[in-house]
């Protein structure tokens, strides 16, 4: 492993940890002393996407990604909790054991996470993906919203 400080491949690992999202190691710099970690994934295979166009590219998790962290700016949920939403979805995807899936597939199945998570969030999010292109589609979603959280309270 390269160091991210001096480029030295002179590294070794001081602590590794498991958990669901994979290997954490701990590592130390033999030239410039230096720590940093590293996070080990398994490369799994996941399906194609299909776009609305019928274009097919890989699952992007960055992508994916990048789209919450933009829905999420400014509100109480955390890098992590981010990250393990975009697990729990490209697990489910997995699960689905298709070679190609619609990528209506993944944002029905990222809205359904991120509407637990964060009500705010989720909105800010559906504007895009669920087209909620005028005022009064936006002020429909949120008093269903309403209506969900008073009902169950």
């Amino acid at each position: 492993m390269k160091c991210p400080y001096c480029d030295s491949v002179k590294t070794r690992v001081i602590d590794t940890s498991h958990s669901a999202r994979g290997i954490r190691r701990r590592r130390e710099c033999s030239a410039c002393k230096r720590r940093f970690s590293t996070m080990e994934r398994a490369i799994l295979t996941t399906p194609l996407v299909v776009k609305k166009d019928d274009r097919r590219e890989e699952f992007n998790r960055e992508k994916l990604l990048s789209g919450l962290r933009t829905a999420c700016t400014r509100r109480p949920i955390s890098a992590d909790d981010l990250e393990r939403l975009v697990d729990r979805v490209e697990s489910q995807i997995r699960e689905l054991g298709k070679t190609e899936i619609p990528s209506r597939v993944i944002g029905d199945l990222t809205v359904a996470e991120l509407e637990e998570m964060d009500p705010v969030s989720y909105i800010r999010y559906g504007i895009v993906y669920l087209g909620l292109d005028d005022l009064e589609a936006v002020r429909a979603e949120i008093d269903r919203l309403l209506r969900e959280r008073d009902g169950a309270a």
